[in-house]
C-alpha cells in the first residue's frame, strides 16, 4: 500500500483527492496538510506526497520532500522563474510528477496537438482558448501554457517571442507566427480547454471538457502510485500513462 499526503487538503482538488483517495484500496492517506498545519511533522512516514496547495508554498514543500527523500506529484501551477529553479532542483534527489493537468484526457490532447501541428503545418493560424472557474487566481491556465508551448516547440518558436494574450482596439492583421491565448472565467466550470487550427476553407478544433474535478483527482493518484520507486528526475503525465 502506498501511503500519501495531500497538501492543500481543504481546497477543491484537496477535497476531491481525499474522496477519490478513499475508493483505492492500494492508497492510504496519512495526512492532509492545509495552512497551519506542519507537513515536517507527518512526512517521515509517507511515501509521496501530492501537492495541490499554492504555487508559492510548493517550492518550500518539494525541499522537504528531497531532504526525506519522499516522491512529490506536483498540481499547483504559475510558479515564478525562481520558484521553478527551486522545484527542478530537488530533481536530482527525488521523482517528481509535474504536470498543468493529471486529466488521462487532457494528456491525451497534449499528445493530439503536437500529432495534428505536425501534420497541418505551418499554414494553419493557431489559438488557445480556455474557460475555468470564478474563482481561479492565474491566468492562463498552466494546461492552456502547455498546449502553447507544445505549438511553439513543433514550429521551433520561442513561446515568450510568439505568444499573443487577446486582442483589443485596431490590432491590425493576424501574423503568421502568433499563438493566440484567452482566458474565460465564470461559474464552476472545471476546465474547458479548446485548440484552434484554422487556415482559409476549413478549421480543425481539439477540445476537452472537465466536468468533474475528479477526473485530475485520479490522474493526480495514478502518479503518485507511479512515481514511488522511480529513480529521482522531472516526469510528467505522458510518462505516467505511457504516451511517450
Amino acid at each position: 500500500m502506498t501511503k500519501i499526503i495531500i497538501t492543500g487538503a481543504k481546497g477543491r482538488m484537496g477535497q476531491a483527492l481525499l474522496q477519490c483517495a478513499a475508493r483505492m484500496p492500494e492508497l492510504h492517506v496519512l495526512a492532509g496538510v492545509d495552512m497551519g498545519d506542519d507537513l515536517g511533522a507527518v512526512i517521515v512516514k509517507a511515501d509521496a506526497v501530492i501537492d495541490f496547495s499554492f504555487h508559492q508554498a510548493t517550492p518550500e514543500f518539494a525541499e522537504l520532500c528531497a531532504k526525506q527523500r519522499k516522491a512529490i506529484v506536483i498540481g499547483t501551477t504559475g510558479h515564478s522563474e525562481a520558484d521553478k529553479k527551486r522545484i527542478l532542483a530537488c530533481a536530482s534527489q527525488i521523482p517528481m510528477v509535474i504536470a498543468s493537468n493529471y486529466s488521462t484526457g487532457v494528456n491525451t490532447l497534449f499528445w493530439l496537438t503536437r500529432r495534428a501541428a505536425e501534420i497541418l503545418g505551418p499554414g494553419f493560424d493557431l489559438e488557445v482558448i480556455e474557460m475555468h472557474h470564478r474563482t481561479k487566481k492565474d491566468a492562463p491556465s498552466g494546461t492552456a501554457v502547455s498546449l502553447a508551448e507544445i505549438l511553439a516547440e513543433v514550429r521551433k518558436q520561442q513561446l515568450a517571442k510568439v505568444v499573443r494574450h487577446g486582442r483589443q482596439g485596431i490590432t491590425g492583421e493576424r501574423t503568421d507566427t502568433e499563438i493566440g491565448m484567452h482566458s474565460l472565467r465564470g461559474g464552476d466550470v472545471a476546465g474547458d480547454h479548446t485548440v484552434v487550427f484554422a487556415t482559409n476553407g476549413e478549421r480543425l478544433e481539439l477540445t476537452h471538457k472537465a466536468s468533474s474535478r475528479d477526473t485530475f483527482a485520479n490522474g493526480a493518484l495514478r502518479a503518485a502510485l507511479w512515481v514511488v520507486g522511480q529513480k529521482p528526475g522531472v516526469y510528467n503525465m505522458q510518462d505516467v500513462l505511457g504516451l511517450k
